[in-house]
């Protein structure tokens, strides 16, 4: 399907915009970045600069006005929305700010869900899932139900889950948003370790500068473009 040598994701003169009464609200003036494999980009800027929307188009969860979004090697803007809903279960996994976890199930079976819908077998997605969760220090919270475990806990769920499928590029809004500095802190290395480990590529939008410095790269969002930090 892609180039192994080639990036995870390539946006080219990605433009969006909204209606806001009479007015038209430019939100992307014509991003463009390129994602090599395993590379972490840091994306800052102001609330209300455009990083979620940058986020959701990249995500395929929202369709760009103009420009190309390359994931894996693929042009996604003609694609239908049963293509662009196999590129999000196969190639991307996403992170907010609020975990959104199912709360009727344990942390190990909010993983081993996502593993499933990837095509697991129940035994494989346990024993997978677990992993993802031992290597984030919930060895001994795996059958705790989400209202049991702290907003860490909680948050280091929702990132095992996002990497569950095995994604090649995991898109992180404000992931530690919700948390306070020092669990935010921990949360966020424990995130890059886990990352790293996995080869997985990554975009996490946060205002937290001295998170962002952690990547391999950081880009600040103003007046629709992206500058190199």
């Amino acid at each position: 399907m892609s180039d192994v040598s080639g990036p995870v994701l390539v946006v080219d003169g990605l433009k969006r915009s909204f209606q806001q009464g009479h007015k038209t609200l430019e939100i992307l003036r014509g991003v463009d970045l390129t994602v090599q494999k395993a590379e972490l980009i840091g994306l800052v800027g102001v609330s209300g600069s455009g990083k979620s929307t940058l986020l959701q188009t990249i995500g395929l969860l929202d369709r760009q006005d103009a420009g190309e979004v390359c994931i894996d090697d693929v042009a996604t803007s003609n694609l239908d929305d049963d293509k662009r809903t196999e590129i999000r279960r196969n190639a991307l996994g996403f992170i907010y700010q609020f975990h959104h976890l199912l709360p009727d199930f344990s942390a190990l079976e909010n993983v081993s869900l996502a593993h499933r819908i990837s095509g697991f077998g129940a035994g494989k997605a346990d024993s997978e899932s677990r992993e993802l969760l031992n290597a984030l220090g919930l060895n001994e919270r795996l059958d705790h139900m989400p209202s049991s475990l702290s907003g860490g806990e909680q948050q280091r769920v929702a990132i095992a889950r996002a990497l569950a499928a095995g994604p090649k590029l995991v898109l992180a809004d404000e992931p530690t948003g919700n948390l306070d500095e020092e669990t935010a802190s921990r949360v966020f290395d424990l995130f890059i370790s886990t990352v790293r480990e996995q080869g997985v590529a990554g975009i996490i939008a946060t205002h937290d500068r001295a998170l962002a410095s952690k990547m391999d790269r950081q880009f600040m969002l103003t007046d629709g473009k992206l500058h190199q930090i």
